[in-house]
């Protein structure tokens, strides 16, 4: 159960923060507003920073269903552990985008813009084309995986946990914490500008829930024409920079 709690909380803390920073900078009268990319794309590297510190010797850290899935088909995971891990990561994200409304609604309240709105919830693509989102998509979370592989895979960086019943539940250390969020910030930096860079199922689809059933003013639709390229493209993505990461070392 600590596991599992785990990917709640830590994903939580990632919208909280990473969503959060995109409400301080799209939405009206806020402190930070207009203040731009590499605030958004730092305040999203230190989100999964931060959660992976604080939650990784509980459960591993995934905080991501891609990153869950790419692990299981490594064999590094238990394929009967995804379903809850999902599960618990995607409620931690609905959870998270629920506390950056509250916190700024007041904000929402004088902001008009309904794209700028759902922005602070999920991803929509700079210029639209399913094929190219997807492979922008694909490619950052095919960097993300293959990056987190060789961050863990390297002992400087790696700190074994084990649960009271032995298992090991975590890997990644304080220094890996802090690379996986480099990692991030990086990948925001470098591939975000095409989508806003989910490269997370969970961080596109819970706060697309939430932005749904809100009553938000000045609300316009959750865009779910799209919402199936955030989801399957990071999937996809993770397992071939997993896949290949394991190619790798067997050669």
């Amino acid at each position: 159960m600590q596991a599992y709690f785990s990917e709640f909380l830590g994903t939580l803390i990632v919208i909280l923060l990473g969503n959060g920073v995109v409400a301080n900078v799209v939405l009206k009268k806020t402190k930070g507003n207009s203040s731009g990319w590499i605030v958004i794309t730092a305040g999203w590297g230190f989100a999964v920073a931060i959660a992976a510190y604080i939650t990784g010797w509980m459960g591993g850290a995934h905080l991501n269903p891609a990153v869950t899935i790419s692990l299981a088909s490594s064999g590094l995971f238990a394929w009967s552990k995804v379903p809850m891990y999902i599960i618990c990561q995607i409620l931690g994200a609905m959870a998270g985008a629920f506390l950056v409304y509250i916190n700024y609604k007041l904000h929402y309240d004088e902001t008009t813009n309904g794209e700028d709105i759902r922005g602070t919830f999920c991803t929509v693509p700079a210029i639209r084309s399913n094929l190219y989102n997807f492979i922008s998509e694909f490619t950052g979370s095919f960097i993300l995986l293959i990056g987190i592989r060789g961050i863990t895979y390297s002992e400087v960086f790696k700190t074994t946990f084990q649960s009271s019943a032995g298992e090991i539940v975590g890997t990644v250390g304080i220094m890996g914490s802090f690379l996986v969020g480099i990692l991030v910030w990086a990948i925001g930096l470098s591939l975000g500008g095409t989508t806003g860079y989910a490269i997370n199922p969970a961080r596109d689809l819970g706060p697309r829930i939430i932005h749904a059933i809100l009553p938000i003013k000045n609300k316009i639709g959750s865009d779910w024409g799209y919402a199936l390229i955030p989801i399957i493209a990071p999937i996809l993505g993770g397992v071939f920079g997993s896949l290949l990461f394991d190619f790798i070392i067997k050669l």
